[in-house]
């Protein structure tokens, strides 16, 4: 075909050291094979479902095909790689060509994502023994061999591309937090006028991200002509090719739970619902424990009393007592129910044997008793908090601080020196303890006390009800942000009562306790936690 890409032909033969037997192979050999390419001149050996990606994005290039790839492997499976020795191997296949041809790679952000793809290219270029010492950086962002260049752009909604064309390949890294809208206005006409090959990379989240989009339309095009557009790759195959990888992910199963949303996407490329129940049938039954419950503490056991003080007292108010402006600013804030009138009190035991488990090596947090107050006064919750923590001998007390409620904890804390950790909720902080709850649930680390048959318990079944009514809506964007709790106005299908969240709120604390030492033999302490999706950067 007149118009396909070819290698530049009478390049002769090379001795590659990094060949066993020192054979030689032809560089024209190389240059049609990437799998070729990567193993000798780069010393990377491409797995099979890397190289079928490859292949296809490459075909695509080639002869101008102008095909849109979806391209979906798990956290730490080379997905990082592969983009950058696709990158350099078109630098080199087209670095003589007489008009210039040009790549553009689009990141969600310019630090750390964009930084950190033009660093691995340069890893890949210096490794390269036929690119090492050919290659040029210009304005900071291209890469140019030859007169092929890569050209790095940011995905930020605010970051100004104009001007950038992709005449060559078009490609959209972690495309599931790159918002549609900037897409499609500044990047998708950069391919435009040359029908340029797209491809979008990512990991699996929510069907209404720009990955999602493009899988969807690329399966479509698959079954029109027959030709592979969409690689969703789960960590069973990478497994099957890397078994060190099955360790890995046996590990986040261990500390996350198989069900958890984190792992679901980011390990096996499942879709999540972008709004959906928090806490479906199969999630309550893991809560179910097989403990009765208490009214007074048992010799030696550990517990711990989580207190829930939001309410339109503590969350509705600004610094003039404008209670418009309240409401403004907790609506900002995130705090899904602002009209919370009650404080709800959950004790829990801390179950210190799942911390000996080689993979949890954390505690388990067993709910013994339930206490509430509607409408009390903070100066008579004070002495009962206290008298509370001193019956059940706790050795914690995590306690909502948020507004009027950092004074009640800093009372408490001089009551109770070393004992409180006062939890102050904003977008942020309640995002990660969503997180961090469903964790604790999904690992098998949260437990109610077990139902007894003909006995009514009003308070777990509260607690239950604020359970079912919770949602959870999860945003694109590389924070991973997650909004939950029970919607405004939600009524009991019964009783038709309102359903606050005050139980559920008071239970998820538990998660506040997961940074502290238990260990009964040394004293305790607080350790930073870690942030799962810290873990799950790739290789």
């Amino acid at each position: 075909m007149a118009n396909e890409i070819e290698p530049r032909k009478g390049a002769g033969e090379l001795t590659s050291r990094q060949l066993v037997g020192r054979s030689k192979v032809p560089i024209l050999k190389c240059l049609r094979d990437i799998s070729l390419f990567t193993r000798i001149f780069s010393g990377t050996k491409l797995r099979q479902y890397q190289l079928t990606a490859a292949d296809a994005i490459l075909d695509s290039v080639c002869h101008r095909r102008g095909h849109s790839i979806v391209v979906i492997f798990p956290r730490q499976s080379g997905k990082n790689e592969l983009q950058a020795q696709i990158e350099a191997y078109l630098l080199l296949l087209l670095k003589e060509r007489k008009s210039q041809t040009e790549i553009v790679k689009v990141s969600p952000t310019w630090k750390p994502q964009t930084q950190n793809a033009m660093r691995r290219l340069e890893k890949v270029l210096n490794r390269n023994g036929l690119c090492a010492a050919r290659w040029v950086k210009e304005s900071g962002y291209i890469y140019r061999l030859g007169t092929a260049r890569v050209c790095f752009l940011s995905g930020q909604p605010t970051a100004n591309v104009v001007g950038a064309t992709a005449n060559l390949l078009l490609e959209c890294d972690e495309a599931q937090d790159v918002l549609i809208s900037k897409w499609d206005k500044d990047f998708a006409p950069m391919a435009a006028s040359t029908h340029a090959t797209r491809v979008f990379w990512g990991t699996m989240w929510t069907g209404d991200t720009l990955l999602a989009r493009e899988l969807k339309l690329a399966r479509e095009l698959e079954n029109q002509d027959g030709l592979p557009r969409a690689f969703l790759i789960g960590a069973e195959q990478v497994a099957q090719e890397t078994p060190v990888y099955r360790r890995h992910v046996d590990e986040q199963i261990a500390k996350l739970g198989r069900q958890h949303p984190l792992v679901k996407t980011q390990y096996f490329s499942e879709e999540l619902e972008g709004q959906a129940g928090m806490f479906p049938e199969r999630r309550l039954s893991l809560i179910q424990g097989d403990h009765e419950r208490l009214h007074a503490p048992k010799m030696k056991h550990i517990y711990a009393l989580l207190l829930d003080l939001a309410g339109e007292d503590e969350g509705a108010g600004d610094a003039q007592g404008n209670l418009e402006g309240r409401m403004d600013k907790l609506s900002r804030d995130g705090l899904s129910n602002p009209e919370r009138d009650a404080a709800a009190l959950t004790v829990v035991e801390i179950d210190l044997r799942s911390v000996e488990d080689e993979l949890l090596q954390a505690a388990t947090y067993r709910v013994v008793d339930r206490r509430s107050w509607v409408g009390a006064k903070h100066v008579s919750l004070y002495g009962e908090i206290k008298a509370l923590a001193d019956c059940w001998r706790a050795r914690r007390v995590v306690v909502d601080a948020t507004s009027v409620g950092a004074g009640f904890a800093s009372f408490l804390d001089k009551a109770l020196p070393g004992k409180v950790i006062p939890f102050t909720f904003n977008s942020a902080s309640k995002n990660q303890l969503g997180w961090e709850f469903l964790t604790l649930i999904e690992t098998g680390r949260f437990k109610d006390y077990r139902a007894i048959a003909g006995r009514r318990d009003p308070e777990q079944e509260e607690f239950l009800s604020q359970m079912k009514a919770c949602q959870m809506e999860i945003s694109p964007g590389p924070e991973r942000k997650m909004k939950w709790g029970v919607p405004d106005g939600t009524r009991h299908p019964h009783s038709g009562e309102i359903i606050h969240d005050d139980w559920v709120i008071s239970a998820a604390l538990a998660a506040a306790l997961d940074d502290i030492d238990w260990r009964p033999d040394l004293p305790a302490l607080l350790i930073r936690g870690r942030d799962p999706l810290e873990e799950m950067d790739g290789f």
